[in-house]
């Protein structure tokens, strides 16, 4: 076994239920250079002390496939023990869990066998019979690959497998070591490097931070292993202090306190700017401000902010303040221009604040829907989608441009009008396939857009995230991402459209497509999909049986539903039931309202002059 690090990090005690303390877990801390292992040790010399040599019986084919002796390192751990697995890419991810899994001795298939078959069963389940090839060969040896490509389903499942050691190794990304708490007894750093960029130690320290079960190891260790021309660097990166670990949080808090100031405004709690800095002294906001933006006083943020707000549209400057208007607190600032100005919300701020839409595209998104009014293509949903496809989406997608001009190419003429209505052309698309010079300039934001309601679109006509996932060589994972944001964002024009009333005309609209994004499946399932734990799968059971109503539902009879549904237990059957009744007297008691307030004598009905 290792050696115990002199310098080994401790984990904090955990609280447990029956109210005792697990013992801390030991992290022993290690690196791995061609065939030694090093002990990391911040006395020695050069920061780490030889530990010992792997010994294994390396094959000419296994050291060609595996130089980085990761089969050796894993091995060692599992499927006794937990062993986690960080790749610097998600295809990096795939290819170890296969490249290990070809090296595995056979005996690892009988390791909880049945359980395994089990978990291979309910991620067929999940996806309407599909199972991705790689899962399919790894999972029988208790090994999968986890990171965001897959749909949230398949990773809750895998991650219960991992958790009660039905998988033994997870071969994974650096999102796992931020999200789920997954721990194991060894942790393994493939590279030191996430996707292309050198590894920062806050994220070093978060992935060796998995190793180690409380209650369960001891002990937990780490191996990063590294090439001869990134010992350096990493041994820099290992003794260096943590980085400021609030810098990412920078953005998120400017964008806080600009929503706060709309809606204080908006609710007219402080409408100038001394009342606002005054308010905004007392809050959570006055304290982190001391620790996010050192550099800038809470006075100088509130002032970019109201400017910026003003700028976009969303504030209005109105009243000029008189001398005996400023409050002696107010004076050190009388020099201030924006001290003299008075605000209220504009209609679009009131807009962007009933719609919670990201400040920074509430203008661009004004203008588009202004646009859309122009020529709205109402021949089919593109257009629509179009307009709500999430705008921070787009700066991520990396469109494959054959894939474009082939779809591009399907659309019929009404739907390749959108695109140029959008201001993306057919040429455009294909001397991006070709690789021609460009001399028109084009908003890459609104390509990559145009490209991901493409996607959606494709995924409402076919309503399967695998089929459009091979179509569009996407990851399965990601799509499922693209579709719950652009639904939430759907919901969240609607409100934006309500607000503005030239944009009428959305508002019957965008409710259908929101329903439509929202469940992703053939018009007739919409209705049995409102009810509580019925899914896609069990949609189409219940409306192949029959059910294919909330009334339907709703008069069941639970008994009778076990025996026609398969794999419906009692439980499920009463709660499915249940949730159609409750939903069914909503809608009725909804109606019963709308006729009694037809039906209600006016109170404003004029007098009856006596004869």
């Amino acid at each position: 076994m290792l050696k115990t690090c002199k310098n080994s990090f401790k984990q904090n005690i955990t609280p447990v239920s029956s109210g005792q303390y697990v013992p801390e877990v030991e992290l022993k801390e290690y690196l791995k250079i061609n065939d030694a292992i090093y002990e990391v040790d911040s006395k020695a010399e050069n920061g780490m002390t030889f530990s010992r040599l792997l010994n294994y019986k390396y094959s000419d084919a296994l050291k060609k496939m595996d130089p980085d002796h990761l089969v050796a390192l894993v091995t060692e751990v599992i499927p006794n023990n937990s062993c986690l697995v960080f790749c610097p890419t998600k295809k990096n991810c795939e290819n170890v869990a296969e490249m290990i899994c070809k090296f595995l001795r056979k005996d690892y298939l009988k390791h909880r066998e049945k359980e395994k078959q089990e978990v291979i069963k309910n991620l067929k389940s999940i996806s309407s019979g599909n199972l991705c090839p790689i899962l399919k060969r790894t999972i029988p040896l208790g090994v999968a690959y986890h990171h965001s490509g897959l749909m949230s389903d398949e990773r809750k499942l895998l991650e219960e497998a991992y958790s009660t050691g039905v998988l033994c190794l997870l071969t994974c990304t650096s999102t796992l070591a931020a999200g789920v708490n997954l721990p194991a007894r060894r942790v393994i750093l493939r590279a030191p490097y996430v996707a292309k960029e050198f590894l920062k130690r806050s994220q070093y320290k978060q992935m060796i931070g998995r190793a180690g079960r409380a209650g369960i190891d001891s002990v937990g260790e780490s191996i990063l292993i590294l090439q001869e021309k990134d010992k350096q660097q990493a041994l820099e990166l290992i003794s260096r202090p943590l980085e400021n670990c609030y810098s990412h949080l920078v953005q998120e808090f400017t964008k806080g306190i600009q929503t706060l100031f709309l809606s204080l405004i908006g609710l007219k709690i402080a409408t100038h700017l001394g009342d606002i800095y005054h308010f905004m002294s007392g809050t959570l906001f006055g304290v982190q401000q001391k620790i996010l933006l050192k550099e800038k006083s809470l006075w100088e943020i509130t002032v970019e902010s109201l400017r910026y707000l003003t700028e976009k549209g969303l504030l209005q400057k109105d009243t000029i303040l008189t001398e005996n208007g400023l409050t002696q607190k107010d004076a050190s600032y009388k020099s201030e221009e924006w001290f003299q100005y008075s605000f209220h919300i504009t209609e679009l701020g009131r807009a962007s604040f009933k719609g919670t839409i990201d400040l920074a595209y509430c203008d661009i998104l004004y203008r588009d829907l202004q646009k859309g009014l122009e020529g709205l293509v109402l021949e089919s949903l593109l257009h629509l989608i179009y307009l709500t496809t999430p705008y921070d989406m787009a700066s991520q997608c990396d469109p494959d441009w054959m894939i474009y001009f082939t779809q591009f190419n399907q659309l019929s003429p009404a739907e390749q009008n959108v695109a140029a209505l959008v201001g993306v052309s057919e040429n455009y698309i294909g001397k991006k396939v070709s690789g021609q010079a460009i001399k028109k300039t084009v908003d890459k934001d609104i390509v990559n857009r145009l490209y991901l309601s493409f996607v959606l679109y494709a995924l409402l006509k076919e309503t399967s995230i695998w089929s459009v996932s091979e179509k569009f060589n996407m990851p399965r994972g990601y799509i499922q991402s693209l579709l719950t944001a652009a639904a939430t964002f759907s919901c969240c024009v609607l409100h934006f459209c309500e607000e503005l009333e030239e944009f009428w005309v959305y508002k019957a609209l965008l409710v259908e497509l929101t329903k439509k994004l929202t469940y992703c499946v053939k018009a007739e399932l919409i209705p049995l999909m409102e009810v509580t734990g019925v899914l896609e799968g069990r949609a189409k059971q219940l409306y192949n049986a029959g059910y294919k109503s909330l009334a339907h539902l709703a008069n069941a009879n639970p008994e009778v539903l076990i025996k026609t549904i398969d794999h419906l237990s009692r439980r499920q059957a009463k709660q499915i039931v249940s949730s159609a009744k409750m939903l069914l007297h909503e809608k009725a008691e909804a109606l019963q309202e709308e006729v009694e307030e037809l039906l209600r004598f006016p109170a404003d009905f004029p007098p009856v002059e006596k004869a």
